[in-house]
This record gives structure tokens, C-alpha cells and sequence, in this order.
């Protein structure tokens, strides 16, 4: 005969045990959405909403974020963030990166945040670099395969970092150990995305010293809060090297052909000799030397440098960089043009919103409280415009930049 108390127990254990299991899936991270990061002291954010309402703008712009642009269609298990351009590119590992940060960042809130990251993951791990195993070949065509084995060096350092991000959230002990994912990233970064001459960053794995780009760099792969995170990670004081050589060549740059307007070109060239803006076409287009769609990041990197560590560098050079917008666009989010001369002259023709350009000036303004006013306005501007107003670049570089903005980015160590 059977024990009537023991099967209630049984069911109570039971029922206790899918009780637990639930729990744990929905509270698995150990930093969920919202966070409220105190920032680095004398910095602010948006004032004039409060922060449940800052909080809602984030997750609301997450969701249709995520429906738009996370996607399925390669291997099972995998997903990938969509390009969303003209063209045959499918996935580049710039929206890659960005994609597995935001998914890291926004666990909490979305209960299904770890599935999706680990799909993004495996997408990256499915495209390799020719040269790297850990490296992520930089574009894919519709049929999921690489239209090169090169890489870019943007897109592997912001994977690098959403594992870091995703070590913290969830730690490293289930199906993947996202923290040695990262460290074995960051060794080929360093040995092959960084120019050991000049600890100054290169475009790609394809680079090597013969080549002709070899003193060459991007502005936007500069990443200085990324780089401490990484040498914290990892304890390769290279990072530093990479930092502090960067900033120099910033500073000088700036003091050379941009003392007004405190900007940096898309590229530069001759870092061995006397750097120089790139010359029109030296790899993208017209306005390769220009304040164009590769330096309009500056700001949002260079400022989260400030915001989570006050380097003094990040604070002198987004300062500079904020008074000149709000003395040229008089105060007005609206006057922001989509591209600028180093002398700080719109780019003819540029008249239009960008919200790769826009929102990183939000990020830049939060270093001092003499930007509240325009923080504001920038806060108000970077969100009337909905979703399908812009594409993938904008639209990501947005949902990042409102994260840092409503005080939900933190720092992956």
C-alpha cells in the first residue's frame, strides 16, 4: 500500500524543484536590466524624465530592436544580427558586436537574453577568420558564407567584450566559458589586430608589415573603456600601450587640423612618420580624411571612456568636442548634420538626421553637468524618431548609446 504522505511530499519536492528551475531561468544574471550604474563622479544623464521613464524608453527600443534585427536562417542554434543594407552582405561582425552587447546588457529584462546571445555566439564561432580561429571573418553573404576570411577589427573587439560582459551576467561554468572565449579572442587581437611597432590599432587581420596600410588606422576602433576591461581580463599590459599611444595620437591629430572642433578623421595614415588624415578614397569613400561615418563614433567611445573611468584624456576631448556641436548647431539637436570638415564645417549636402552621428554626442555631453540643458534635448531628439526611420547602423549605435545615457551600461569586469 502506498504511503499517502510520502506521494504529497514527493509532489511538494517536485513542485518546489520547477518552482527553483523557473526562478533560475529568470533570474540567472547577476546584473539584469535596469541597472542604475553610478558613473564617475562630477558626470550626469538626463534630468528632466525620471528614471522609470528612462528605464521603459530603453526596453521599449530593445524590443523592436531585437524583432527587427536578431535573426535565424543559418545552422540551427545559431542567429546573427542583420545587415539590412542594399547588397549581398547578410551579417558583418561590427553588427555582430553590437548585437552581443546589447543582448548581454539587456538580460533582465528579456528572459530569453541568454538563449539569443548564445545563438549570436555560435554564429560567430561558425565564421572564422582565414588566419584565426577566434577571429570573425568580417562579412557574410545571404547563404550564411564568408565573403572574405579578413576581418575587422571593430567587430572582434566588441565580441571580445559582449563575452566579457556575458562572463559577469552568467558566469563561465555552463555550455561555453565565455571568459576564456574572450581571452583566447584577445590574444589574436593583440597578435594580430595590433601593430607592435606602434601599439597603435590596425584594420584587419589582413594586414601585415609588408602591407601598405600597415601605419594606418580607423579612429572608431579606438575603444579605451574596452582596453582596460581587456587588461584587467587578461593581464597584458599592452592594452595600456594601445591606449595611451592612441590618446598621443588623437591629441595631436586634433591640435593639428582640428583646434577648433577637437575631431579626428576616419582614418589616419603615417603613424610611423608624421600622421595625416587619409586622403579622399584611401579605403571607403570621398571623405576618408573627413568627420564621416567611421569617426562619428568617437565621441560615444572616447565619452564611455570618461563616464565609467573619468580618464582625464577621454573628459579634455569630449569637452572640446561638446562645446564646438553645441556652439555650431546653436543648441539645437536639430542643426546636427550627418558628416563635418576637421575645420567643423558641415559636409555639403549632409543635411539630414543620422543617428549614428547624433547619439554619440548624447554620450559625449554626459562628462560635465554644464551639459545638462543640451543632454536633455539630446535625450528628447535621439528618441522621437521611431525604428524604421533609420537602418541597422543607426539603429544599433542608438540602442547602445540610450543604454549608456539612462545609466544601464556597465563596466565588464
Amino acid at each position: 500500500m502506498i504511503n499517502k504522505r510520502v506521494v504529497v511530499c514527493k509532489r511538494f519536492l517536485l513542485a518546489l524543484i520547477i518552482l527553483f528551475c523557473a526562478v533560475c531561468q529568470t533570474v540567472g544574471q547577476s546584473r539584469p536590466f535596469p541597472q542604475h550604474v553610478h558613473y564617475f563622479a562630477g558626470t550626469i544623464r538626463p534630468n528632466h524624465v525620471s528614471q522609470q521613464q528612462l528605464d521603459k524608453t530603453v526596453a521599449a527600443f530593445y524590443t523592436r530592436w531585437k524583432e527587427r534585427y536578431v535573426n535565424t536562417g543559418c545552422d540551427k542554434g545559431q542567429n546573427y544580427i542583420w545587415f539590412e543594407r542594399p547588397g549581398n552582405k547578410q551579417c558583418v561582425s561590427e553588427g555582430q558586436g553590437y548585437g552581443m552587447m546589447i543582448v548581454a546588457l539587456m538580460a533582465g529584462y528579456d528572459p530569453s537574453a541568454k538563449a539569443t546571445f548564445d545563438g549570436l555566439y555560435r554564429y560567430y564561432k561558425a565564421h572564422p577568420s582565414k588566419r584565426n580561429k577566434y577571429l570573425m571573418a568580417w562579412a557574410q553573404d545571404s547563404h550564411c558564407k564568408n565573403i572574405d576570411g579578413s576581418t575587422a577589427t571593430d567587430g572582434d573587439m566588441d565580441i571580445a567584450y559582449s563575452l566579457l560582459l556575458a562572463n559577469v551576467q552568467w558566469g563561465s561554468k555552463g555550455q561555453i566559458n565565455y571568459l576564456q572565449e574572450a581571452r583566447n579572442m584577445l590574444a589574436a587581437i593583440i597578435q594580430q589586430e595590433i601593430n607592435p611597432k606602434t601599439y597603435t590599432i590596425l584594420l584587419s587581420n589582413a594586414i601585415e608589415y609588408d602591407s601598405g596600410d600597415y601605419f594606418d588606422t580607423r579612429t572608431s576602433d579606438f575603444m579605451p573603456a574596452h582596453f582596460k576591461t581587456f587588461k584587467k581580463a587578461t593581464g597584458d599590459v599592452r592594452w595600456d600601450k594601445v591606449t595611451n599611444n592612441t590618446y598621443a595620437l588623437f591629441k595631436n591629430i586634433q591640435n593639428t587640423y582640428s583646434p577648433e572642433a577637437g575631431l579626428v578623421p576616419d582614418f589616419i595614415g603615417h603613424l610611423n612618420k608624421k600622421p595625416v588624415p587619409a586622403k579622399p578614397h584611401f579605403l571607403e569613400s570621398v571623405y576618408d580624411g573627413a568627420y564621416n561615418y567611421n569617426a562619428c563614433r568617437v565621441p560615444w567611445r572616447v565619452g564611455t571612456d570618461a563616464i565609467l573611468y573619468g580618464d582625464k584624456r577621454a573628459l579634455v576631448m569630449a569637452d572640446n568636442i561638446n562645446a564646438w556641436i553645441r556652439q555650431t548647431t546653436n543648441g539645437n539637436p536639430d542643426n546636427i548634420s550627418a558628416g563635418y570638415t576637421l575645420a567643423g564645417n558641415d559636409i555639403k549636402g549632409r543635411y539630414f538626421e543620422a543617428m549614428s552621428f547624433i547619439a554619440p554626442f548624447g554620450v559625449s555631453a554626459m562628462v560635465d553637468a554644464k551639459n545638462q540643458v543640451w543632454l536633455n534635448k539630446m535625450w528628447d531628439y535621439i528618441n522621437k524618431f521611431d525604428l524604421d526611420d533609420f537602418d541597422y547602423y543607426d539603429n544599433s549605435i542608438k540602442m547602445i548609446d540610450i543604454l549608456i545615457l539612462s545609466g544601464n551600461y556597465w563596466a565588464a569586469n
